[in-house]
């Protein structure tokens, strides 16, 4: 909605703000910064926010302090005489305030393209990650990488450091490890990253994006201009189509990750080393040992692949094969991701409460034989038959919870009759409890009982790093 349109009374550098009329919509992480920017760079700022609560009143006061213009409540109508928008990321582009933006030929921008036009001539290059799932550990080992090869980098984005601070701070970088959802990249018309990845795709946010295709094409801008290498994964054939479509600089090259054995251009797996036949010297015929299997944690297959993506950016940018080993054996993965809670009477109790979709779900649920699954929560237009029909041999039993369990349960009824379900019908926080008591009664020596949700947490938690806390405290009490 107008994110690809550039005039020439648009800014263009860091210095070119002065008196252009800048409206910046949304509060918030990304709003509040990016007013205060524009502001001190000359700009005349209003900010607009759908919200008028006590934290929008608190955040108004502060940007009104510096002069900053700030409407709440209103959201929607396009400010007179605006000629560019700055827009929170989770803006959906059918809002009335683009509509209204791209029939007057307004250009809107998201925080990364801000962050991206106020870059200095000597900037740090990006290396880019997004994909359905795995970007956040993917960019957390790329930063361990790089920092174990002596660079000076930061996890930034959708992540960590927030890309205004790490552009304009007084940090120098030598390379940043970028993390960008399917938002950002909407709103991101002129980045252009050194190399890039696309993990995955696979149905999300489609009530944002409009369709599967509006999402993939989003998701495929983090390829455009690459300068190095498009990095796509080997086993989802979407990643190497978006490759294929984008327009890249002369030279770049496209370079796969697959849990196989690599053919040349490819990082892959060869008898539980992590191997490289991209960054070589003859690759046709040659290959670099990069870490062992044993490096990566935890070991999963998902989680390899996110490894080798991180490799794969890494390489691209020169780093040595040892410093990918060592990078891995530093990292250490965020609470939620697949995190080993507790074994009890035999069963170990895993939390993979970030595991938020169908996509991260079956990933989760293919780490792990037989499962005792607690899964449920808000669905977010979802459907389980595909994630139930191929994860049904590994399932002992299920635990249903949250407010859309009944999809799930219709799921297992079509492809899993034969699975036990506790159908737990309250959405309550002590939900958690119960569940995890029907989980350990199913569980027997050996199983792995895994809360993989494959749901949003905000029908009974704050968020998912609560319903983790929730089912860890209640594997705690089950174990005293």
């Amino acid at each position: 909605m107008g994110s690809g349109q550039v005039t020439s009374s648009v800014p263009s550098g860091p210095s070119d703000f002065q008196g252009k009329r800048v409206t910046v919509a949304g509060l918030g992480v990304s709003g509040v910064p990016a007013a205060k920017v524009l502001h001190a760079r000359g700009a005349v700022v209003t900010v607009v926010n759908d919200g008028d609560d006590a934290r929008a009143r608190e955040q108004a006061a502060e940007l009104e302090a510096l002069g900053i213009t700030v409407r709440l409540g209103d959201g929607e109508t396009l400010p007179e005489g605006t000629e560019l928008i700055v827009t929170a990321p989770g803006w959906k582009p059918d809002k009335p305030l683009f509509l209204a933006a791209e029939k007057a030929g307004v250009p809107v921008w998201g925080d990364v393209e801000l962050a991206w036009r106020l870059r200095g001539p000597d900037a740090a290059p990006w290396l880019a990650v997004t994909g359905t799932n795995g970007k956040t550990t993917t960019v957390q080992m790329l930063a361990s990488i790089l920092k174990a090869a002596g660079l000076r980098t930061a996890a930034v984005g959708n992540i960590g450091v927030s890309l205004l601070d790490a552009v304009l701070g007084e940090e120098r970088y030598d390379v940043l490890a970028v993390e960008l959802s399917s938002y950002q990249l909407h709103w991101a018309p002129s980045l252009r990253a050194h190399s890039a990845v696309v993990l995955n795709l696979a149905p999300d946010h489609l009530d944002w994006h409009g369709s599967m295709e509006a999402y993939a094409r989003d998701k495929g801008r983090i390829y455009e201009g690459n300068k190095v290498a498009c990095v796509y994964n080997v086993a989802d054939k979407a990643t190497e189509d978006l490759v294929r479509e984008a327009d890249v600089e002369e030279g770049c090259r496209a370079v796969g990750f697959t849990l196989g054995t690599p053919g040349p251009s490819q990082l892959g797996v060869v008898d539980g080393i992590l191997v490289d036949r991209a960054f070589v010297e003859n690759r046709h015929e040659n290959a670099q040992e990069l870490a062992e299997v044993s490096d990566v944690d935890p070991p999963a297959p998902h989680n390899i692949a996110n490894a080798l993506a991180a490799a794969a950016l890494a390489r691209a940018f020169g780093v040595p094969a040892s410093a990918v080993r060592d990078g891995l054996r530093a990292f250490r993965p965020d609470a939620h991701r697949i995190a080993h809670v507790a074994d009890i009477d035999g069963v170990a109790y895993v939390d993979d409460s970030k595991a938020t979709n169908t996509h991260a779900a079956e990933a989760s649920l293919a780490s792990y034989e037989p499962i005792v699954w607690i899964a449920g929560g808000l669905a977010k237009g979802a459907t389980f038959d595909e994630l139930v029909a191929r994860s049904a041999k590994r399932l002992r039993g299920v635990v249903l919870i949250g407010a859309d369990r009944a999809l799930i349960r219709d799921a297992l009824a079509r492809h899993a009759p034969e699975v036990p379900v506790v159908d737990l019908d309250r959405t309550d926080t002590g939900a958690m409890l119960q569940a995890v008591t029907e989980a350990k009664r199913l569980a027997q020596p050996g199983d792995t009982v895994l809360l993989a949700p494959a749901c949003a947490s905000m029908d009974m938690f704050t968020n998912y790093n609560q319903r983790g806390d929730v089912f860890a405290a209640a594997v705690r009490e089950l174990g005293a």
